[in-house]
């Protein structure tokens, strides 16, 4: 109930002194913050109240911070870690991820690389060696154990043809005795059916390297009275029309004579292995430059020739009298004529 005249209540008076106290502290306290921190910059780092003041205030309260920091330490090196495994775990992923790309692409470039290499070796084969062909991929291999031919990517609608000889980068590797109109089979020189007229490099001796069944080569019909040496390089010699003369097939390996025979035994390492066959060239027809001269037919010619009367002349020796019974001597004469038109046979049908 209001009181008569208008005295003030004793509660608001109350109130307000003590917010006009309180007001006044403040002001009291802003002032003296103030004086006090201009008293201290103007003393600086110098000895005065002031340091003196902060040096003592710092030794007391020392302890207390160590205790605070040893409290609070495990809890902010806990944060850290959780932090850092966080930060860790996602750079981990963009690094991972980053691996995987740059492998990818790396990858992506040496195939490229070796791609490249092995294209411009075979062009360098075609250039060197003048050859009229035409580019293909491998695209599978053999598909029984018993025969070893890979077959190719193009067929008759790319001009190819069955006979046609099929080289490498390192020099000839086969002959396509299958054409569809999209692929084509090559038989490789490793096969056990193949047969190519061949003679050694640098000795010019004629031959013919065949396949066998574990992939060797053999170089048969070379003279024992003729010069092979481990090392030598074989070639195609051109006889028969079907390759060109003059391409690499291979390294001899050994050269073995048996007692009595008219030819050497000769092994011979393919230049290429099948896993190496990726791009090849199939040569398509054949310069007057790449056949072999009548010279050379006639000087193979002459080789068979004598080989049948060095074998003729060993048989009527082992004979004695020459009498009508046929030696096994002659036998095997007549297996090596019976060899070297097989021999012929298969340079013409590929």
């Amino acid at each position: 109930m209001p009181q008569k005249g208008g005295a003030t209540p004793p509660s608001t008076r109350f109130r307000r002194t003590d917010a006009d106290g309180g007001l006044r502290i403040c002001i009291v306290f802003v002032v003296l913050s103030l004086v006090m921190f201009t008293a201290s910059v103007r003393e600086g780092d110098g000895p005065g109240v002031f340091t003196t003041a902060r040096g003592a205030w710092m030794t007391i309260t020392m302890p207390i911070r160590w205790v605070g920091g040893a409290v609070t330490a495990p809890f902010q090196g806990l944060g850290n870690i959780f932090a850092n495994l966080t930060a860790d775990q996602e750079r981990l992923s963009e690094l991972k991820a980053e691996n995987e790309r740059l492998v990818a692409r790396n990858a992506e470039l040496e195939e490229s690389e070796q791609t490249a290499r092995r294209l411009e070796s075979l062009l360098g084969l075609q250039s060197l060696y003048n050859l009229q062909s035409t580019g293909a991929r491998i695209i599978s291999g053999s598909t029984d154990s018993w025969s070893s031919t890979v077959t190719i990517d193009k067929g008759t609608s790319a001009g190819l043809a069955v006979g046609m000889p099929v080289t490498d980068s390192n020099g000839a590797i086969g002959q396509i005795i299958r054409c569809g109109a999209a692929s084509s089979t090559v038989r490789l020189i490793t096969d056990e059916n193949s047969a190519v007229s061949a003679m050694v490099q640098s000795s010019r001796a004629q031959g013919v390297l065949r396949g066998s069944v574990d992939g060797t080569l053999r170089l048969s019909l070379v003279r024992t009275d003729q010069n092979v040496e481990v090392g030598d390089t074989i070639v195609t010699s051109g006889l028969g029309g079907v390759f060109p003369k003059g391409l690499p097939l291979g390294t001899v390996i050994s050269v073995e004579r048996t007692s009595g025979a008219l030819y050497y035994d000769i092994e011979v390492e393919p230049l290429s292995s099948t896993e190496s066959f990726e791009e090849v060239l199939v040569i398509t027809s054949l310069t007057e430059d790449q056949k072999p001269t009548a010279e050379e037919v006639a000087q193979a010619d002459q080789q068979d020739s004598a080989a049948g009367s060095g074998a003729k002349d060993e048989s009527a020796s082992e004979s004695g009298e020459g009498d009508d019974e046929q030696p096994d001597g002659t036998s095997s004469d007549d297996g090596s004529d019976a060899d070297d038109e097989a021999a012929a046979d298969d340079q013409g049908q590929g």
